[in-house]
């Protein structure tokens, strides 16, 4: 899956074949400056790679002069002199070959942390549009799938192939060194082993990035079951979403054969080609041998450095391959680095006049969300609300009443018209600057895979733990986490999952407290509790409340009677205002919205 704006800032997703034709290593050089921020680690894998290398093309010599030179009564001394120093040199290259996997493996652990850290902290600074166009499993799968490609890659296959390379190089140097004759033969089978090298390379690329598409695919779907499990086994759907993921697994485990088998064959192809062109060498130096024209122990030197060359080359091959797929996820990767959000701070941004009071006004917004630019949700609203004022917002499903709250938010900007914070254009300030001064009560509170406390504290990263059993107390929490096994140091599961929604909302709104913002903006906030967990959450939002500006999405109208002013929208318009009283004399909209709500009672 690649990401690309379509000019609103609006992301959208495109399949693997798109732009996998053209992917070469050309990706991976984007790593440079991650691998630069190390360079004394980079400096000293180098050097134990030259040592390695140099130590094992080193051992051709000594055999050479071995057969030339030992295998007399005379030489007896001399024989022994070269077996100490193989010895030698075999702990020298023992040593230098485990220092260089150290290093560069770790080297690679080093850089995919780094990179892992600047993709999530990325994603969280990229705008709402973009996580409306993405999906949350394939999301994650990048920052797991595609990083682990690349740490193989940089940690293993980067270490195999530089040393490699230099066995290449280096072998067919000393080949040239030690007959320039036979090497003409092997260089000139260079270009009918590579070229099937580059012409497979292709195919290799193109199937391993198919595979980790739909291993992401098989991955959102996944996580999209495992987050909602509850509602899977409600519903008695486990053997169509096991069908449907087994089908997903299976696309992905068919594409990652088709990259297996692609690789196989390139590799296949490579050492027969590589080890055919050495049997012939092999043959013609036997001649020369017959002929003179060179000593046996040359021409066995001359062998091993065209079995280190042609060793380096096909193990190039299989390396190569193993480096097209991380070409791929580094691709992915940096495709998501390399986008900008939509929502971001001006170059100059205006601050909020101190002290922030919370005035918030609309002046003729018009709104349609990116993914459907011709459905109109807010249409030429116009509204403002004084410091401290208690405002509700009431109307159908769809009137537009959230996508107020996203918009103050700044989440998203207006087609047209404004929304201003403290007489302050919003894309004229730092949005971290605004929602720092906003605290968020939604509908379905989010509560995280961690301890109450932590989850209390989201709200306030520095605050105490004084500061956060206070806002519990106000928050009619404290209560109820006594009850509870650790106290503050409960763990509460995934999304709160063993916590009541009473409980959850009770969280949300000590997180909220916390904060301390002088907006509050409340999101139905009781619509889903009990009758008594509504009258716990309604005296606790009463604390919240006071002394803060208020803005309240309701369904439940006895929720919001005490409210300042009501605002009843239909369609993306004001369609009536007043307060609970005046609006249920009126007859309109909200006067048939209580009647039927409180005649149900």
């Amino acid at each position: 899956m690649t990401f690309a704006s379509d000019g609103r800032g609006y992301n959208t997703a495109s399949g693997p074949e798109g732009d996998t034709r053209g992917v070469k290593l050309r990706p991976l050089v984007k790593l440079l400056p991650y691998i630069a921020r190390y360079k004394g680690r980079v400096a000293a894998a180098l050097a134990a790679l030259i040592v390695a290398s140099a130590t094992t093309l080193v051992v051709p010599v000594a055999v050479r002069r071995m057969i030339d030179f030992g295998f007399s009564d005379k030489a007896a001394d001399l024989i022994d002199s070269y077996f100490a120093v193989m010895i030698l040199v075999a702990g020298v290259l023992a040593a230098s070959s485990a220092l260089r996997y150290y290093l560069v493996t770790t080297l690679g652990e080093r850089i995919v942390a780094d990179l892992r850290g600047d993709v999530f902290t990325h994603l969280t600074r990229l705008s709402q549009p973009f996580f409306d166009a993405s999906r949350t499993g394939e999301l994650v799968s990048r920052l797991t799938a595609d990083t682990t490609q690349i740490r193989s890659a940089v940690g293993a296959s980067v270490s195999i192939a530089l040393r490699n390379l230099v066995l290449f190089f280096g072998g067919a140097a000393m080949m040239v060194v030690t007959s320039p004759r036979l090497s003409l033969f092997v260089l000139g089978a260079i270009p009918v082993i590579v070229l099937p090298l580059v012409a497979y390379g292709r195919a290799v690329r193109r199937q391993g990035r198919a595979a980790q598409d739909t291993l992401a695919d098989a991955s959102g779907y996944a996580s999209e079951l495992i987050t909602n499990v509850r509602t899977l086994q409600a519903f008695t759907n486990e053997k169509a979403a096991t069908t449907r993921f087994g089908a997903a697994v299976e696309t992905a485990y068919e594409a990652a054969r088709g990259a297996t088998k692609a690789r196989s064959i390139l590799t296949g192809i490579a050492i027969f080609l590589v080890f055919a062109s050495v049997v012939l060498v092999l043959w013609v130096g036997a001649q020369d041998v017959l002929a003179g024209r060179i000593t046996a122990g040359r021409l066995s030197q001359f062998v091993l450095y065209a079995v280190f060359a042609a060793g380096g080359l096909g193990e190039l091959s299989q390396v190569w391959g193993e480096l097209a797929q991380a070409s791929g996820a580094a691709q992915r990767l940096f495709e998501i680095l390399g986008l900008k959000p939509q929502i971001k701070a001006p170059d100059v941004p205006v601050s909020l006049p101190a002290p922030v009071r919370g005035a918030v006004a609309f002046n003729d917004v018009r709104f349609a969300y990116p993914g459907q630019p011709d459905a109109a949700v807010l249409d030429g609203l116009t509204f403002h609300v004084a410091p401290g004022e208690r405002l509700a917002l009431v109307g159908p499903s769809g009137a537009g009443k959230s996508t107020i709250f996203h918009l103050i938010l700044r989440f998203y900007d207006p087609v047209s018209g404004t929304v201003t914070f403290d007489g302050v254009n919003l894309p004229d300030a730092d949005p971290a600057d605004i929602r720092r001064h906003v605290a968020l009560v939604p509908q379905d509170a989010a509560v995280f895979a961690a301890t109450v406390r932590e989850n209390i504290r989201f709200g306030c990263p520095d605050a105490s733990d004084a500061e956060i059993e206070r806002a519990a107390e106000a928050a009619h929490a404290a209560e109820f986490i006594a009850r509870m096994p650790q106290g503050y140091e409960t763990l509460v599961g995934e999304r709160g999952v063993t916590l009541s929604g009473g409980q959850r909302q009770r969280i949300a709104i000590a997180r909220a407290i916390l904060r301390e913002a002088p907006l509050l903006l409340l999101d139905e906030a009781t619509s889903a509790l009990d009758a008594e967990s509504e009258t716990l959450v309604q005296q606790a939002l009463t604390v919240l409340m006071a002394q803060r500006t208020s803005i309240v999405i309701a369904h439940r109208l006895a929720t919001i009677q005490s409210c300042d002013r009501i605002l009843v929208l239909d369609k993306g318009r004001i369609v009536e205002e007043g307060t609970h009283q005046t609006l249920s004399a009126n007859g309109g909209l909200y006067a048939r919205l209580a009647k039927l709500q409180f005649e149900m009672k």
